[in-house]
């Protein structure tokens, strides 16, 4: 389980995290929704221990993330292309990926098992990461989520990039890893690829949780009169 507990963020006194409670179980697909600037990845950074929380702590399977790494066996994540090795080739990265979470995967494997997603620039690998369009790092990305055998998956904002062939793609990926058991954790603008990907939305605003509730169609509705106000 994630746990956050009194997480507190301020910058410049503008608080940007404010969550008393929160619990995301494994096995969960949890959509995070909201506005520019509402705190979605100041959220996600305060889980992965990318910033220090002014209070409050988060927890991976009952491990404190500021205390031990340990939880980095339970989470692979994917916010920004500052998550790339932009240097290396596509397979160089995956197969970095794949040694560093101890995978018995090779990466021609990985992308065999996930050749929906790939595309050619990934396996014809005569490009440098750098070189990339936007959309192939997110792939990348995305792909290197799936090294190891994670219990949780972060993802922020991966559908930005990608068409719309690529955008059902990824929601099918995403279904596919909650049907492994894993949980997943996707923030999107697009309240359609929540919807059609997720069993749980949380809606953050000025950092705090203001709606957590399941995927239905009565709730989308809510949502998105919310956004419509």
């Amino acid at each position: 389980m994630i746990k956050i507990h009194n997480l507190k963020k301020s910058f410049g006194g503008i608080q940007a995290l404010d969550i008393e409670e929160l619990e995301i179980q494994p096995g969960e697909c949890v959509g995070v929704v909201g506005n520019n600037g509402a705190g979605k990845t100041t959220f996600f950074k305060s889980v992965l221990d990318l910033l220090k929380p002014d209070d409050g702590y988060v927890s991976v399977e009952d491990v404190h993330v500021n205390i031990s790494a340990d939880w980095q066996n339970h989470l692979n994540a994917f916010i920004d292309e500052s998550f790339l090795i932009e240097f290396l080739k596509p397979k160089e990265y995956l197969t970095f990926i794949l040694k560093m979470k101890n995978s018995q995967f090779d990466v021609e494997q990985l992308l065999a098992d996930y050749s929906d997603f790939s595309n050619k620039d990934i396996e014809e690998n005569k490009k440098y990461i750098r070189d990339l369009s936007t959309g192939t790092k997110v792939r990348i990305g995305v792909l290197s989520l799936l090294a190891g055998d994670p219990k949780y998956i972060i993802m922020d904002e991966p559908f930005a990039h990608l068409d719309p062939t690529s955008q059902a793609k990824l929601r099918k990926l995403i279904r596919a890893q909650k049907e492994q058991g894993r949980c997943v954790i996707v923030s999107s603008h697009n309240l359609q690829n929540i919807a059609e990907s997720c069993d749980r939305v949380i809606l953050i605003e000025a950092g705090q949780v203001k709606y957590d509730v399941a995927v239905s169609e009565e709730n989308m509705k809510k949502l998105g009169a919310y956004f419509d106000n």
